[in-house]
């Protein structure tokens, strides 16, 4: 019937897009929906009494579950949709009066629902139910009565319901076989809703802070009376006892457990019991990893930094149990000059530089060998598919845009390791720190270097040669200090058991700063065979030919020279004209030192000659525009 996955994956479709109340308008609509399909409406009347479901009725059609479920889920939605807008409004004062009265009425409501279909699965032999989905409806049922003991502040009742809740929901993940994706629903069904509930209650019960949910859960589980519990010890005996002997490790304090932690110089006490379990877990998965990258060394880096997720998940899950811890601390006002929330400080400062460490690792490990320093070319990967002609494919050499892919690739891996460095800075007590503070710059140099080396390789890839020069440059300047800091003998080894983490030796800063002088010391005679090269060219450039302007009526093979269009500024020189016809004006030029006799004369006759020329008589105009009549 699958109640468990009914239920919460509705309230997570519903809450991602909206609040409390819109997931109870959506209930309302698929309560109806659900009633007509089923025929199990009102008659008419507004408050005409609807017929009981049966057991028989939920053995023909599984639907009638669904309908209870929405039914309570509706009443849940609203009790909660209630809580959350007050909270909003009125801030951290408690709810009281008429308000509070009605969120325990809807959640009273919802656990009647609950209780009846507990009722009805309970005849397995008429509605069909399976063991499982009983238990599913029970711990949904002990959930609801745990809400309603939270809101009528009854502590002890809450701790029970809720113990039974979680020890039945832990039951149904270890008997049910649904594989990892109903493993990760219960865990974050106990996580979200029941374990803050019970570590609220126990403490309003002034029970130890470093006692586990498991001791909790072991000594508040109803035993005497109750089938379900007696139905689930009975099928698994040992589940009980794994509880009780993990509570007996906390409070003993067992090897598994750590009760004290190191920093520096300092080492405290483990305040919570969440973080000491945490840290556990870390230490086995540390140890896991260890043991996986020693036993399997050809592997890809991908695969290698997939392995490092295993550890990051219980580092993370101690950074959050530190933190809620401080959090409780500072709500029930306890002042920063206290031992156990300096005790508290000191282990954030830890368990995040510890996470940081491992995050680091990660991104060295995707970068490739020596931290990504060398840069190799990957072989790229033949075709299965034979070629038409039976012949062998050719080896292809890695195109320039892979490489330069990669090279992104690691730039943001360097930048994401610089600001896990630069986020160390801002823990409790580490500035205070001198000497820690200069191992943090003696890192960050060696990273930055890295990051400087990808970049220019990148240049490199473009044909931009002083570019490259100018990053290499700066890179080797950062491995310089961080290669003759005397921070890096400090450093320990690569880390736990070999493990690569956020330790930089001398050998590896050494190593990338000799690197980075052949690369400098290359592009160096790179840039300066470019440089002559560019001035042997503007020499052959100097001796200009003519200007453009001189030679239209030749082809420049070689193209146009747009900075000799012209001659400016121009400059006097000789230009051709049009040559003078002596021979047509010879009459008529005076040359000095020659008479002007023969020219006077013909002049003279000409004149003569044009005087005594009678003028033509001019005609007279007739009529109307000169037309005649």
């Amino acid at each position: 019937m699958d109640i468990t996955q009914f239920i919460v994956s509705r309230r997570e479709r519903a809450l991602l897009v909206g609040d409390y109340g819109l997931y109870r308008k959506q209930l309302s609509r698929r309560l109806l929906v659900v009633r007509k399909k089923l025929n199990h409406t009102s008659r008419g009347h507004k408050y005409t009494p609807r017929t009981p479901i049966t057991a028989e009725d939920i053995g023909n059609n599984h639907e009638f579950v669904h309908l209870m479920l929405l039914a309570a889920e509706r009443a849940w939605a609203l009790a909660m949709h209630i809580k959350s807008t007050h909270a909003a409004d009125v801030g951290t004062q408690a709810v009281t009066g008429s308000t509070k009265r009605h969120i325990i009425s809807k959640f009273q409501k919802a656990n009647i629902y609950a209780t009846q279909l507990v009722a009805l699965l309970q005849e397995q032999e008429k509605c069909g139910a399976s063991i499982q989905s009983v238990q599913e409806a029970r711990a949904y049922q002990q959930s609801l009565r745990g809400s309603i003991a939270f809101e009528k502040r009854s502590w002890e009742r809450c701790l029970q319901s809720y113990s039974e809740t979680r020890f039945l929901y832990t039951a149904l993940a270890q008997t049910m076989e649904a594989g990892a994706r109903q493993d990760d629903l219960f865990k974050d069904l106990l996580s979200a809703t029941v374990d803050p509930s019970l570590r609220y209650a126990a403490y309003q019960l002034k029970l130890p802070r470093t006692m586990s949910i498991e001791a909790i859960v072991a000594r508040y589980l109803p035993r005497e009376s109750n089938a379900f519990v007696t139905e689930v010890l009975r099928s698994n005996p040992d589940l009980l006892q794994e509880s009780g002997a993990a509570a007996r490790k906390n409070t003993t304090g067992s090897a598994d457990v750590p009760k004290t932690i190191n920093w520096r110089s300092r080492t405290v006490n483990l305040e919570d019991a969440s973080t000491a379990q945490a840290l556990a877990s870390l230490s086995a998965a540390e140890a896991n990893l260890a043991s996986f990258l020693a036993t399997t060394q050809n592997i890809d880096r991908r695969a290698k930094a997939a392995a490092f997720d295993d550890v990051l998940l219980p580092s993370q899950d101690a950074v959050d149990a530190t933190k809620t811890a401080i959090d409780e601390l500072t709500a029930e006002g306890i002042p920063q000059g206290d031992p156990r929330m300096q005790s508290l400080q000191i282990t954030r400062t830890a368990v995040n530089y510890n996470l940081v460490e491992w995050r680091v690792g990660r991104n060295r490990v995707l970068c490739g060998d020596q931290d990504g320093a060398v840069f190799e070319d990957e072989t790229v990967k033949k075709p299965k598919k034979p070629r038409a002609d039976d012949k062998s494919h050719s080896v292809q050499e890695e195109s320039s845009g892979r490489k330069l892919n990669r090279l992104k690739e690691r730039v943001v891996l360097y930048e994401s390791t610089l600001q896990s460095l630069d986020s160390i800075k801002e823990l409790p007590g580490v500035l205070a720190d001198q000497t820690f503070m200069n191992e943090l710059e003696v890192k960050r140099s060696y990273f930055s270097s890295l990051r400087c080396l990808a970049i220019a390789r990148s240049h490199m890839l473009h044909g931009s040669k002083r570019n490259s020069l100018a990053l290499l440059s700066r890179a080797l300047d950062l491995s310089s200090q961080a290669s003759s800091s005397s921070s890096l003998s400090k450093s320990g080894t690569e880390g736990t058991e070999g493990l690569l983490k956020l330790e930089v030796t001398p050998a590896q800063a050494g190593s990338l700063k000799d690197l980075l002088e052949r690369s400098v010391l290359q592009y160096r005679a790179l840039v300066e065979l470019e440089n002559l090269d560019s001035a042997a060219s503007q020499n052959k450039q100097s001796f200009k030919a003519r200007p453009m302007v001189e030679r239209l009526n030749e082809y420049p093979p070689e193209g146009v020279d747009l900075t000799n269009l012209v001659t400016y500024p121009p400059k006097i020189q000789p230009i051709p004209v049009k040559p003078i016809f002596l021979d047509v004006a010879w009459n008529y030029i005076d040359y000095p030192g020659r008479p002007k006799k023969g020219a006077s004369m013909a002049t003279s006759e000409v004149g003569e000659a044009a005087a005594s020329k009678p003028e033509p008589k001019k005609e007279a105009k007739k009529g109307w525009f000169g037309f005649g009549r």
